[in-house]
């Protein structure tokens, strides 16, 4: 008996891969990249540009999927506030365009947003919340929801938190922080500003549970608030690095291109309900030993 095809964009980013590795256990998977390579044992890799109608069209036509998780995005906020026009390709056209294809045959369907929606005035925050992004990436991912929701409103919108791990092709915030402290350097980590992370792997397992029981917004974080200083401090004693050259510092002490949030914590109780769970984070970390 042949299994439902799942298609995954952005394959080769960080969260796309923990997708692709997770999604196996009950998806025949078909993974899309464009500007990365990418090589994922049992998955069928396509490269297509997202941003050209007819191949994302074409792409549909020649998987015929019967879900999709959009994780393909301009994902660093500091990129989207320099070049904020072609960042809302990918992530605000792009993600139009894959609702209408999923409305057209009633597809499954979610998309990865953001805790980055929010001011980080009000934390922790809930799915019903009012939106108020800092930066022209939150702003785009505010637009993306609002015109998936108008398109297509059994979509699941799944906002991401902070998310660490480890990937074969794609790295997370932590590993140039390891890389940092090994090569004994010293690292300055934010002590004011705070957020619920999760793992990659813990992200995709909530992001698949979405996709099947799902429609609407869903709060993805993880169960933990904790500060970037914190969580440096945590993960130098769970994998066995220098924590005395760590140093503390506060968001207004390094200039950004894209203002931060203080706090855009998640409340994710509607999530566990669903029966969506995250480990620790000193167990999450501790499962990253000698893998980092």
């Amino acid at each position: 008996m042949s299994r439902r095809r799942l298609l995954i964009t952005g394959a080769s980013g960080f969260l796309g891969w923990h997708l692709c590795q997770v999604a196996q256990d009950g998806w025949e998977v078909y993974g899309t990249s464009f500007s990365r390579p990418l090589t994922i044992p049992g998955v069928k890799r396509l490269q297509v540009d997202l941003r050209d109608w007819q191949q994302l069209r074409q792409l549909f036509a020649d998987v015929q999927p019967a879900a999709v998780v959009h994780a393909a995005a301009q994902s660093n906020p500091n990129l989207c506030q320099a070049e904020p026009e072609a960042a809302a390709q990918i992530n605000v056209a792009v993600s139009w365009a894959i609702a209408d294809l999923c409305a057209e045959s009633q597809i499954l369907c979610a998309f990865t947003s953001t805790d980055l929606v929010f001011d980080g005035q009000h934390p922790p925050y809930r799915e019903t919340d009012p939106v108020c992004p800092l930066s022209h990436y939150g702003e785009q991912k505010v637009q993306a929801e609002e015109g998936i929701r108008q398109r297509y409103p059994q979509s699941a919108i799944c906002r991401m938190p902070l998310m660490f791990g480890s990937a074969n092709q794609a790295k997370s915030f932590i590993q140039p922080f390891i890389q940092t402290l090994r090569a004994g350097g010293n690292l300055r980590l934010f002590t004011d500003e705070y957020r619920t992370p999760a793992s990659g792997t813990t992200a995709a397992r909530g992001i698949l549970l979405a996709l099947e029981k799902v429609q609407g917004r869903i709060h993805l974080g993880g169960r933990e608030r904790i500060s970037r200083y914190a969580f440096g401090q945590l993960m130098a004693e769970v994998l066995d690095l220098p924590a005395d050259q760590l140093q503390g510092c506060l968001q207004a002490e390094v200039p950004m291109a894209a203002p931060r949030p203080r706090d855009v914590s998640l409340d994710s109780s509607l999530a566990f309900a669903l029966g969506y769970h995250p480990l620790s984070l000193r167990d999450e970390l501790t499962a990253l030993r000698g893998k980092v």
